[in-house]
């Protein structure tokens, strides 16, 4: 592995409200507008799919309007 490749892979994190996935690379990153691995805008946020806090309040009771994927 070269070095370049070494700091490609150095370990980040952020918060899951800040993540987005490229639906045509695969990539995570923390820019809403584009891709920062291949300019891509075709991107969605990981929060509206992974976010716990739902999952909690709906086993609690609380009305939540559902994604329309998820019917």
């Amino acid at each position: 592995m070269n070095i370049d490749s070494q700091q490609s892979m150095e370990q980040q994190s952020m918060p899951l409200t800040e993540a987005y996935l490229c639906q045509d690379c695969d990539s995570v990153g923390n820019s809403s507008m584009q891709c920062m691995a291949c300019a891509s805008e075709v991107l969605m946020g990981l929060a509206a799919v992974l976010d716990r806090n739902v999952v909690e309040k709906k086993m609690h009771g609380t009305k939540l309007v559902e994604p329309l994927w998820a019917n």
